[in-house]
């Protein structure tokens, strides 16, 4: 953006035409971590529906698909960098706004310390410090250090974590891609070193192994492709912001599509089902695992995948959380103090330093209990994002329900795309809290209140926003004050608008 235009930015607004099309689909690639993801996902999926573990993939890819749908045409209504904060509280009033807001805070909170981890583990395992990685003191003192470097990063402004995730992108597709190509290479000249298998077309058959194996593999597949939305949350500081951020979200979930497809299939085909399933507890350590088996010498390579995956999306992450707190706070839905955007770099860098602080210190107290409780914190966040992704693709139809019969297109891309992909992922979210309340089923095994620890991190932390959001309205009730609207048309013209703009004029 040129100075003259920068002059004419308001001081509550952040930084407008910073990046283009293709930044924002970097970071929504970057944000959901896609070499992580697929390693820490990868084993648990074989385990329930075996050789299927692919099809499931795609299985997964259906209700996001359906929710990007909604992403898009909300954004055409509203760019405001709270997406699902502010179009949920201009569909569906600001009760419902403020609690979905709180779960996309809440869930960079949970993740952002577990990423930095896994990143700063496989830079040192990729530079051959094994015994540093094995030391829990000086990893987590590095972890710390990582996440205060991409909070910077973030602060510094949105064009330079543009330039890193590119780098980092390239670098994560370029390692994944070595490895799908060897590793089919060597299935089909006979040299695979593990259980090898034949790739079949009947594994992209999702219902191979029956519909309960397939719900447990589509909760993982929430997971995995959970963040391509973060290109949406720079809809304000993104070119042309009506369409392109929308189009980076729906353009960012089918390249994952890919991705994950077919480095799957090179995973299944090369290690078999056993070598996966009596290795599922290793998380992303499966494919350090393989890493020597397919790649020999050149075994740093995946992990090196791992770790710019890992160190991506900690920085990405942290993106979502910090502007929907920003939209909060410019709704008075937060205290003030969350609104405040750096003079010269036009980020919001009080918000973002907030996410960064507590994400820290939630880290440091679930290592303290244990690595495994670490991990049933990352299981909650399967309830988080089941939740604000459905509450998203209910408030579409619901804001362009006058549109929704007008003809076809609108009503199934607008309407029962959606509404389909929400309530899939409600009936996985009830499916969610009925495992997690058993308390065999978390990483710990123990019983938290005679519940799942992952059940009763997330109980706590809807708990703890119910209490934050009547104290906010005690102390202004302003944002309560707002009606729910509909659009006229396409466009998002609202014709009773609910004061979505408030913050501007305040």
């Amino acid at each position: 953006m040129d100075h003259e235009a920068e002059q004419h930015t308001p001081p509550d607004r952040l930084k407008a035409d910073a990046i283009g099309f293709v930044d924002a689909l970097v970071i929504g690639l970057n944000s959901t971590s896609p070499a992580y993801s697929l390693a820490a996902a990868i084993g648990p999926m074989v385990v329930l529906v075996g050789v299927y573990a692919p099809g499931v993939i795609i299985a997964s890819f259906v209700p996001m698909l359906l929710v990007a749908s909604a992403f898009f045409y909300l954004n055409r209504a509203d760019q405001d960098c709270g997406t699902t904060f502010s179009w949920v509280t201009r569909a569906m009033g600001p009760w419902a706004g403020w609690l979905a807001g709180w779960a996309v805070a809440m869930t960079g909170v949970l993740v952002v310390g577990s990423l930095a981890d896994v990143a700063v583990t496989y830079g040192l395992l990729t530079a051959g410090l094994d015994d540093l990685a094995a030391n829990e003191l000086i990893r987590q003192a590095l972890t710390v250090a990582l996440i205060l470097g991409m909070t910077a990063v973030c602060v510094v402004g949105t064009e330079a974590s543009a330039r890193v995730q590119t780098v980092l992108i390239l670098a994560q597709v370029a390692c994944l891609l070595t490895f799908a190509v060897v590793a089919f290479y060597r299935v089909y000249t006979g040299t695979a070193s593990l259980g090898a298998l034949r790739p079949s077309v009947d594994w992209l058959n999702p219902f191979g192994a029956g519909g309960a194996a397939l719900t447990g593999g589509l909760l993982l597949g929430v997971f995995i492709y959970w963040g391509w939305e973060s290109a949406v949350n720079l809809t304000e500081e993104v070119a042309n912001p009506e369409s392109a951020p929308g189009k980076a979200g729906i353009w960012s979930t089918i390249l994952l599509l890919l991705t994950y497809v077919s480095v799957g299939v090179a995973v299944v085909a090369y290690a078999g089902t056993s070598f996966l399933t009596e290795n599922a507890d290793e998380e992303e350590g499966v494919f350090a695992l393989l890493a020597t088996e397919v790649l020999g010498g050149w075994d740093w390579l995946l992990l090196l995948a791992i770790c710019t995956s890992a160190l991506a999306s900690t920085q990405t992450t942290i993106i979502p959380a910090s502007r929907t707190l920003l939209s909060m706070s410019r709704r008075h839905a937060l205290p003030k103090s969350f609104s405040g955007i750096h003079p010269r770099f036009r980020t919001p860098h009080t918000s973002t330093w907030w996410v960064a602080v507590v994400a820290i210190g939630w880290y440091l107290l679930i290592t303290r209990i244990s690595e495994n409780a670490l991990y049933d914190s990352l299981t909650a966040l399967s309830l988080l994002i089941a939740f604000y992704y459905a509450m998203t693709g209910v408030a579409c139809a619901v804001y362009y329900r006058r549109q929704l019969l007008k003809n076809v297109f609108d009503f199934v891309f607008i309407g029962l795309g959606p509404v389909t992909g929400a309530v899939l992922l409600s009936w996985l979210l009830v499916e969610a809290v009925a495992d997690m309340a058993d308390p065999a089923n978390s990483y710990s095994g123990v019983s938290w209140f005679g519940l799942g620890p992952p059940l009763v991190i997330a109980l706590c932390i809807t708990t703890v926003g119910v209490l934050v959001m009547f104290a906010q309205k005690l102390a202004s009730s302003r944002y309560w004050s707002e009606r729910p609207g509909v659009a006229d048309q396409p466009g998002g013209r609202t014709e009773r608008d609910p004061d979505s703009t408030a913050h501007e004029r305040s």
